[in-house]
């Protein structure tokens, strides 16, 4: 196979990854898109992501743009509340109850959410739209020599692909960002996540609900109707040896496991699909560029699953990347001003996501208490809540 010559090279496949190829593909560039593992497009598939997105308001913007917001809008459930519960009482009951309804400072929801495996389903399909846009699963970035005047790819397959620009999107543990030899910053809280789906007794009501007590949030986001059921997808964030107990029951135990957590906020929950588990970390890139490249999504900064930042921080990210790039993608100039901007504002975000996580970790009934306190007091103030829920929304 010859070499490919494109203007982009995005390095990765997951969620982030494809979309900055359908953006890049939809505003005209030469795209190339190459992941080691095909995506698993069907939720009862093997190694399907049961994870689900939630995509801010300002997010919708690149997804129109590339050509994919009237794609998935149908599959879409609206989060019109943010609900905290704090469950740190003596009991796993709610005992202080706070929604942030969206309509206090907008006429859109918050967002709107949709499954990981769904997602990749979708968005596959709009690269295949895409005649200057290929997407070669099954093939990595084994290596990368980037200069000022362009960057060249060794692939999995024996191939090389020069590009303007290579789009690092590969990952924690990204190859683009080793090869540039950029460090990380890496925070372990020795938590891990399940993610499964549900069916529950009450309506969702389009509310995304977290519930607090210790080891780290249990969260509970909308999904549409299962099988005539309401459906919602979860996130429940534990320590390590909690979550390996938990995955080893048997399902019946799990299920009352999983009940009592939840503190009953949506009546009695079923378990709806098999569990998933992955490990949480705070990470950010040392930089966020090389020559001729520019990290972005969990190859530059990786976050906890708290306030539905961290998909919507990558997006941010290729928005960014994508208006500096019009003109000359990969110059010097559009890289600094990406790197600019960017990379302040994830540390702000992974600054405070990191203090949440924390607070929401605690054992001890007292700083639970405190927590409860805390939460009372910054809601309790108009303007204070309407500028979380605006600071949360990622709006200027």
């Amino acid at each position: 196979m010859p070499d490919t010559q494109v203007d982009i090279l995005v390095s990765g496949g997951g969620i982030a990854g494809l979309v900055a190829a359908a953006a890049f593909g939809s505003a005209g560039f030469r795209v190339l898109c190459v992941d080691p593992a095909p995506p698993v497009t069907e939720e009862a598939a093997a190694g399907s992501d049961l994870r689900s997105t939630a995509f801010l308001q300002p997010s919708i913007g690149i997804l129109a743009e590339a050509g994919l917001w009237d794609m998935l809008a149908p599959h879409a459930t609206p989060l019109q509340i943010m609900r905290i519960v704090d469950a740190g009482g003596a009991r796993s009951e709610a005992r202080l109850v706070r929604e942030f309804n969206a309509a206090e400072i907008s006429e859109k929801p918050f967002g709107w959410n949709l499954p990981n495996w769904l997602l990749k389903r979708e968005i596959s399909a709009r690269l295949t739209q895409l005649q200057n846009v290929e997407f070669r699963p099954g093939t990595g970035t084994a290596d990368l020599v980037a200069r000022e005047t362009g960057a060249i790819a060794t692939l999995s397959d024996g191939t090389r692909a020069h590009a303007r620009l290579v789009v690092g999107a590969d990952g924690r543990n990204s190859p683009v960002r080793e090869a540039l030899g950029i460090g990380v910053r890496t925070i372990r809280y020795g938590q891990k996540a399940l993610a499964f789906a549900v069916t529950h007794d009450r309506p969702h009501d389009n509310i995304s609900t977290e519930v607090h007590r210790s080891g780290g949030p249990f969260t509970l986001v909308p999904l549409p109707d299962r099988e005539g059921r309401h459906s919602s997808a979860v996130v429940w964030l534990e320590r390590g040896p909690e979550i390996a107990r938990l995955s080893a029951l048997p399902r019946e135990d799990f299920q009352a496991a999983m009940n009592a957590r939840s503190a009953g906020v949506l009546g009695h929950l079923t378990q709806a699909t098999r569990l998933t588990t992955w490990p949480i970390i705070s990470q950010i890139a040392d930089a966020f560029t090389g020559p001729r490249t520019a990290l972005i999504a969990e190859a530059a900064h990786v976050v906890p699953p708290i306030g539905a930042q961290g998909l919507n921080m990558s997006l941010a990210d290729l928005a960014a990347l994508l208006e500096l790039s019009r003109d000359e993608p990969g110059s010097a100039a559009s890289l600094a001003a990406f790197a600019r901007h960017r990379r302040p504002e994830a540390l702000a975000r992974l600054t405070g996501i990191d203090a949440l996580n924390r607070a929401s970790m605690v054992t001890a009934r007292p700083l639970r208490d405190l927590r409860a306190a805390m939460l009372g007091s910054l809601y309790a103030s108009g303007p204070v809540r309407r500028m979380m829920m605006r600071a949360g929304l990622g709006a200027q």
